[in-house]
């Protein structure tokens, strides 16, 4: 037990210091013991806060509700939860050192932002075969300049980060099921409230879960525009790499207007994609993607902060876009709920030389899940220029903790965009999808484009 006192007193050290090496070594057996033990089995603090407003992870929420269906979509097991406080303008100075520079900014911007502050509940599970992974792997993967070395069916690679970029590949590498096939709608909403749906049918299938797996291929993506009349039809395909910068993103788009199938080279970093009206950047979509190259990654340090965790609320199918969700400014936040959780800090400075319209990125990634809950986007000059805010949810019948919206604010404009709601979806999401990798070539792009 001294033994990874002492440990963790040096890693501790190390990240407080903001040290972010080239490479890492491997996890020593004494490191790779504590998985499970004192760490949850992705790396996790199992045990609360001093104070009690942060609980003990016990395994969390690993099966749905009695008697749920995926026909009900995901019904709130929290129903029942009272609002602890809520945080206004009026009162952030007093809540300051457990806010993002970027909540702060939003709550003295934007009249109708608030946060509601909601008891804590760990709920984040995954499937036995994700931990055995993790464990099993964690005394070999490598990070090798920017790629990985040996992590073979790991989902987090680096359990224990002793830098930034480990910290980040976490993120990037997450479990998300093996494979979705989802709808979901986006709203570009403008500063005076007006808003347009855009409808898209996703279909990502993890290498794992491919009848022909890739050598250095993360996932299979498809993405289609089932809305508006402008872009349905039109159909993107990416490969994903494990390693961008040993072998960049091939991406492809079939134009439905046009009728045909053309490269899209563009499709990565800080380049804009259709149906977003230039409020995220194509590395923004999950919160975060693609090669990390570009930014010299640390580690800031763990710290405990308000964030938009448990949102089963916003996944009511009984809401309406128009009515309940969409505001002027920001999403309905009494639709909102945000919870104390430990997060890590991973500041992202853009390196001398390279290219990119955000100068400093800040994310804030959830101990639990290594989500990206929350980015602060900083312009070259590092003004603080747009907030992400990611809500958080267990989708407890896949054993997946993901995502219920992602929302991208820009406060030079008073614009955002809203992500990945299907409360008027019929369609069940599924999750564990196998797929094959000849449907993810670009001559089958025009047969979907006309589905």
């Amino acid at each position: 037990m001294k033994t990874a006192h002492r440990l963790l007193a040096a890693s501790a050290a190390a990240i407080l210091a903001g040290i972010a090496a080239p490479a890492s070594a491997k996890l020593s057996d004494a490191e790779i013991a504590r998985l499970g033990a004192d760490l949850t089995p992705v790396g996790a603090e199992k045990a609360g806060n001093k104070d009690g407003t942060i609980p003990a992870w016990t395994g969390g929420m690993c099966a749905p509700p009695s008697g749920w269906t995926a026909a009900q979509g995901y019904v709130d097991p929290f129903a029942s939860d009272k609002v602890l406080f809520t945080i206004t303008k009026a009162n952030a100075a007093q809540y300051k050192d457990k806010l993002t520079p970027g909540t702060l900014a939003m709550l003295e911007k934007v009249p109708e932002f608030k946060m509601n502050v909601y008891p804590t509940r760990r709920t984040a599970c995954y499937p036995q075969e994700v931990y055995d992974n993790v464990k099993a792997q964690a005394g070999k993967v490598e990070l090798q300049g920017f790629g990985i070395a040996n992590r073979g069916p790991s989902t987090v690679p680096f359990p224990i980060p002793k830098s930034g970029i480990e910290a980040i590949w976490n993120h990037t590498m997450r479990y998300l099921g093996g494979g979705i096939d989802r709808n979901y709608n986006s709203f570009p909403v403008r500063a005076n409230g007006d808003f347009y749906k855009i409808g898209a049918q996703e279909y990502r299938i993890f290498n794992q879960n491919l009848d022909q797996p890739q050598d250095n291929l993360l996932l299979g993506f498809l993405s289609r525009f089932t809305a508006p009349a402008t872009l349905e039809g039109t159909v993107f395909l990416v490969h994903e790499p494990v390693d961008q910068v040993k072998q960049a993103r091939s991406a492809w788009i079939y134009n439905a207007g046009q009728r045909r199938v053309r490269r899209a080279p563009d499709l990565a970093y800080d380049n804009i994609n259709d149906g977003t009206e230039g409020l995220r950047t194509t590395d923004q979509f999950d919160a975060y993607n693609g090669a990390p190259d570009r930014y010299d990654w640390k580690v800031v340090g763990k710290k405990e902060i308000y964030v938009p965790y448990n949102a089963f609320r916003l996944s009511d199918k009984k809401l309406r876009y128009k009515e309940d969700i969409i505001r002027k400014g920001t999403v309905n936040s009494d639709l909102m709920r945000y919870e104390l959780h430990r997060v890590w800090e991973v500041e992202a400075n853009l390196k001398a030389g390279s290219k990119h319209v955000y100068g400093k990125r800040v994310f804030y990634l959830d101990e639990d899940t290594w989500t990206a809950l929350y980015e602060d986007s900083y312009d070259t000059r590092k003004q603080l220029w747009r907030v992400s805010i990611h809500p958080l949810m267990q989708f407890y019948d896949a054993k997946v903790p993901w995502y219920r919206a992602n929302i991208w604010h820009d406060l030079t404009n008073g614009s955002y965009l809203l992500s990945l709601l299907d409360n008027e979806v019929k369609q069940p999401w599924k999750f564990g999808e196998k797929g094959k990798w000849g449907d993810f070539q670009p001559d089958a792009l025009r047969r979907i484009g006309t589905k």
